[in-house]
């Protein structure tokens, strides 16, 4: 019997930690959701950046490798109407860098592109079955998230706002991830773009608690057994992490996101817009400090990425998002694996008082 005081999560996705690896588009491998799972965690694949036959050839892995539970994430953004004009304007700022790293100004732009959980990715859903099903940004149309539910899968969906939990709930979600300011990567924002809407996790978590009645996943900001614990005190059933696993020999990570993710201060991070369009929390670097780290004139998600790739492929540290969460300093160096049951046990030994 588990000594979790909160045993919720738990129960409906059949996991042993109430510990979920968050899923990272880039960053998180096959190698990393089978630690996570087979620790008693619950791994997380991200489809976003990848085609239907790439997913498949990676859940087809994760399936050989673990017997457990894991979790698939998609995002299910509305994808943008093309705006020239906001293209031309976005390189044009670029232009300087472009000179003076010697990239080509007029070569056609790069295309950057996340796509949103659409039918081809639900047939994948249906071949595999996965256990968990995880959505950003909301969530698809009802058919296709009636298709999903018919496989078995358990529904889950970050909110950023009170108001997203209760829409998330109503509209079938089995559990909430409640998503603090403080959390690394795309905000989940769905109802409203106003980023002086967005709610710290400390603040968050509680009020989602108490206005929901499906269980409710903490995130942003914890990277430590005190943060699991504090997580549980405010009613969570369960954490999702993504920086602290950034850290794990696992993750798959550019040597200059590497560097900057054991050099950065806590305060060295910032939501910026810069590198795909939308609200997202990372490490700050020269682009972002010099044309600041939101910017109107960048394109729609996910295309502003593009015209910063060949800037990128000059310079990978001042040009690329380098994605982390406020508690990036609390990042230590172990396997997914031993990362998952170290925090495991010690958050339960605080919880417990041993």
């Amino acid at each position: 019997m588990s000594q979790w005081p909160d045993t919720r999560i738990l129960d409906l996705l059949g996991i042993e930690l109430p510990i979920i690896q968050g899923p990272m588009a880039g960053a998180t491998t096959s190698a990393m959701v089978i630690a996570a799972c087979n620790a008693g965690g619950l791994g997380s694949m991200p489809a976003a950046m990848l085609s239907s036959d790439q997913l498949r050839e990676e859940l087809k892995t994760v399936r050989q490798h673990s017997s457990r539970p894991f979790n698939v994430n998609f995002f299910c953004h509305q994808p943008p109407a093309p705006d020239e004009q906001r293209a031309r304007d976005w390189k044009n700022l670029l232009e300087p860098y472009y000179r003076e790293l010697g990239a080509d100004f007029d070569a056609p732009t790069p295309v950057s592109n996340r796509a949103p959980f659409d039918s081809a990715a639900c047939e994948v859903l249906e071949e595999f079955r996965p256990a968990v099903v995880s959505f950003h940004f909301g969530l698809p149309e009802k058919s296709l998230l009636d298709r999903v539910k018919a496989t078995g899968a358990k529904i889950l969906s970050s909110a950023t706002t009170v108001e997203e939990a209760i829409w998330l709930e109503r509209h079938g979600c089995d559990a909430i991830i409640a998503m603090g300011y403080e959390a690394g990567g795309h905000r989940g924002m769905f109802l409203s773009d106003d980023l002086s809407s967005q709610v710290g996790t400390f603040a968050l978590v509680p009020q989602v608690v108490d206005a929901v009645s499906v269980p409710v996943i903490a995130a942003g900001g914890i990277g430590d057994a005190r943060g699991i614990a504090a997580a549980f005190m405010l009613g969570a059933s369960a954490v999702q992490l993504g920086t602290a696993y950034l850290f794990t020999p696992e993750a798959k990570v550019s040597a200059s996101h590497h560097k900057a993710l054991r050099t950065a201060r806590d305060s060295e991070t910032a939501v910026t817009n810069l590198f795909t369009g939308r609200p997202a929390r990372g490490i700050v670097n020269r682009v972002m400090r010099e044309i600041g780290p939101i910017n109107n004139k960048a394109p729609a998600f996910p295309l502003a990425g593009g015209a910063l790739m060949p800037l990128r492929a000059k310079d990978e540290a001042d040009f690329s998002n380098l994605w982390a969460g406020q508690a990036l300093t609390l990042g230590i160096e172990l396997s997914a694996a031993e990362l998952t049951q170290r925090l495991a046990a010690e958050a339960l030994a605080k919880l417990t008082h041993r």
